[in-house]
C-alpha cells in the first residue's frame, strides 16, 4: 500500500507498555465502532485465562510461527518477553481496501515496521501516569508473579522512551478521558483528504476536487 493508491480504510497502530491500559481502551473503542476491526495477531505465547484462539490471538507453536514467517505471511513480527508476535499482511491489506478501519495492538518494534510499510498508518502510544501506577495495575491484574511484574516494569521503562516514534500519545490516567482522546484521533483520521476522497469519489468528482500537486 502506498499513498498514491488511496484506500478507504485506515490503519491505527496502538502500542503501550504492558499494564498501561491499551487492551481495555481498544476494546471500549471497538464496542461502539461497527466499521472498525481488531487485527488478530499470531503468537507463540501461552493463552491467558479467558483468551480464545482466533478471537484474542492465533496461538501457534514456534515451528508453526517460523513456517509462516519464512513464507512471507507476516506484515511485521517481534519478540516480546520471550514470545513471538506477528501480523498477517494479506488480511490487513484486504480489510483496508474494503473500507474497514483496522486497529493493530502491537509493541513499539512492530509499530515501527508497520509504519514503514503503511506510511499513512496512525500511530498511537498509550502511557500510564507514572511507573508506580503501572506496577499497581499489573499487580491488580493478578495474572503474573511478582518476579514477572518487575520484569515488565523494567521493560516498560525502556519502552516509554520510544513514545517519540508515534504521532499521538495518550496519558491513561482517567479511563473515560483517555477513551475520548482515542475516539477523537479516530474521527480526525477518517476526515483526512485521501480517506474522504476514497470513500466519496463521486462527490469529489462532482465538486471538481482533486489532490493538489506537489511543488
Amino acid at each position: 500500500m502506498t499513498d498514491s493508491v488511496p484506500r478507504p480504510g485506515s490503519l491505527f497502530v496502538v502500542a503501550a507498555p504492558s499494564g498501561a491500559g491499551k487492551t481495555s481502551l481498544v476494546r471500549a473503542l471497538l464496542a461502539d465502532a461497527p466499521l472498525m476491526q481488531l487485527s488478530v495477531s499470531f503468537t507463540t505465547r501461552t493463552p491467558r485465562p479467558g483468551e480464545v484462539d482466533g478471537r484474542d490471538y492465533f496461538f501457534v507453536d514456534a515451528a508453526g510461527f517460523e513456517r509462516r514467517r519464512e513464507a512471507g505471511e507476516f506484515l511485521e513480527w517481534a519478540e516480546v518477553h520471550g514470545n513471538l508476535y506477528a501480523t498477517s499482511r494479506a488480511w490487513i491489506d484486504d480489510r483496508i481496501a474494503a473500507g474497514v478501519d483496522i486497529v493493530l495492538e502491537i509493541d513499539w518494534q512492530g509499530a515501527v515496521q508497520v509504519q514503514r510499510l503503511f506510511p499513512d498508518a496512525i500511530g498511537v502510544f498509550i502511557v500510564p501516569p507514572s511507573i508506580g501506577v503501572l506496577r499497581e495495575r499489573l499487580t491488580q491484574r493478578g495474572q503474573d508473579t511478582a518476579e514477572v511484574i518487575e520484569r515488565r516494569v523494567v521493560a516498560a521503562e525502556a519502552e516509554l522512551k520510544q513514545a517519540h516514534r508515534f504521532q499521538y500519545v495518550i496519558i491513561n490516567q482517567d479511563f473515560a478521558s483517555a477513551l475520548a482522546d482515542l475516539r477523537t484521533i479516530v474521527d480526525a483520521a477518517r476526515l483526512r483528504f485521501t480517506k474522504q476522497q476514497a470513500r466519496h469519489p463521486a462527490t469529489f468528482a462532482a465538486l471538481g476536487i482533486t489532490k493538489r500537486k506537489q511543488v
